[in-house]
């Protein structure tokens, strides 16, 4: 299918908004995302329960992909749809409301795969950065994140949004226990690194052939110490001394090249 067919396609029925506004929380128990990339890839993705679209003419123009035709689309100018998400959020002239994603658990995604590494994140909390993240695991190639699920954000617009479609498309585990999943991680033959400007070794340095689990902590406190000692290696970036240390997103995203490119 062409892709202005496409977006022909996208254009289902539509009525007046109705209800909704304040501060970008979906209905109890849903989520609600916003903006072009996030809609698209959770429209695209088999695995979401959509509840209702809310958009602009021009949004479901930039749409790529197709809809049922019975799909629950209501227009919306963007003074409406700016009550459906966070203050100053950039809808897009897209809003959709659905399931969360379902739980993945650490063993479905323990393949061993040395050009596949998975990300380990130790108390980051802001959504930006857990978005950033996702979306340059996506970019490299990640298997997976693992965060702790008292510590680390709960899925949101603001994630979705920083993730740029990678929340649809990277496996993301939420864990009880972070030690305990490193302790998994190792008995599956994942070499443990954990990322910290106090390390002696470089990354490259400290990377080996097979399967790696890259360990970052939040910025300023970094790693907690029990986490430390559940790595295998510890390891740092080598950053300019005019500079103390990278955005945790950054580091990543540098962490996760690093990895892609090493037998090259």
């Amino acid at each position: 299918m062409a892709k202005s067919e496409r977006k022909r396609a996208l254009r289902g029925r539509a009525g007046r908004m109705k209800g909704g506004r304040g501060s970008g929380r979906g209905t109890s128990g849903h989520t609600r995302l916003w903006g072009r990339h996030a809609v698209e890839a959770a429209l695209k993705n088999p695995a979401r329960q959509h509840r209702k679209l809310w958009a602009t003419r021009e949004g479901i123009e930039s749409l790529d992909g197709e809809l049922p035709a019975d799909f629950p689309v209501e227009y919306a100018d963007v003074q409406d749809l700016a009550r459906l998400v966070a203050k100053d959020a950039p809808h897009q002239g897209l809003v959709l409301e659905c399931e969360p994603l379902e739980d993945v658990f650490l063993d479905e995604v323990l393949g061993g795969e040395a050009d596949r590494p998975i990300v380990v994140l130790d108390q980051v909390t802001d959504p930006h950065n857990v978005g950033a993240i996702m979306r340059s695991a996506a970019a490299f190639n990640a298997a997976a994140i693992v965060t702790q699920d008292r510590h680390a954000p709960p899925e949101s617009g603001v994630l979705a949004k920083s993730a740029s479609g990678a929340l649809e498309t990277v496996p993301w585990v939420r864990v009880v226990n972070l030690a305990r999943a490193l302790d998994e991680l190792a008995e599956n033959g994942y070499w443990r690194i954990g990322l910290t400007g106090a390390a002696e070794a470089t990354l490259a340095e400290a990377l080996p052939a097979g399967p790696v689990a890259l360990v970052l902590g939040a910025e300023g406190e970094g790693m907690r110490h029990n986490i430390e000692v559940h790595c295998d290696a510890l390891a740092k970036l080598p950053i300019s001394s005019v500079m103390e240390s990278l955005n945790v997103s950054n580091a990543a995203a540098i962490a996760l090249y690093a990895v892609t490119t090493r037998n090259s």
